[in-house]
């Protein structure tokens, strides 16, 4: 019980649903999260530490980017659940839809443009 608690409780906030549908494309660099959201590199952090922990995201650090990717592999039934129900309840979101267009031209910006230290 307690997975499905936490895979509830990292989606009960529309910025991380934001967040876990922006990776259905793939994998993302935080600076690109970042300006996606419009939210400071912190609170993305945070934001990505919950997905993480209710393991629906997973990261790799490459130099001094961190990377996240939806989980892949084995995932718990209250992870593989929620992942299939986002996807086919949000699919069609008019505001998650606009993401999308604003993450392909984020995606186009060189990371050192968008990655400022």
């Amino acid at each position: 019980m307690e997975e499905f608690v936490d895979v509830a409780k990292a989606l009960s906030d529309s910025g991380r649903v934001r967040i876990f549908c922006a990776l259905r494309g793939g994998e993302l660099c935080v600076c690109q999260i970042t300006e996606l959201l419009g939210l400071a590199t912190s609170t993305v952090s945070k934001h990505m530490a919950i997905l993480r922990r209710a393991h629906l995201v997973e990261s790799r650090k490459d130099g001094r980017w961190v990377y996240y990717r939806r989980a892949a592999g084995s995932l718990s039934p209250a992870a593989a659940g929620a992942t299939a129900w986002c996807d086919e309840a949000l699919g069609r979101d008019p505001a998650l839809k606009e993401d999308a267009a604003r993450l392909k031209r984020i995606i186009c910006t060189p990371l050192e443009d968008l990655c400022r230290t």
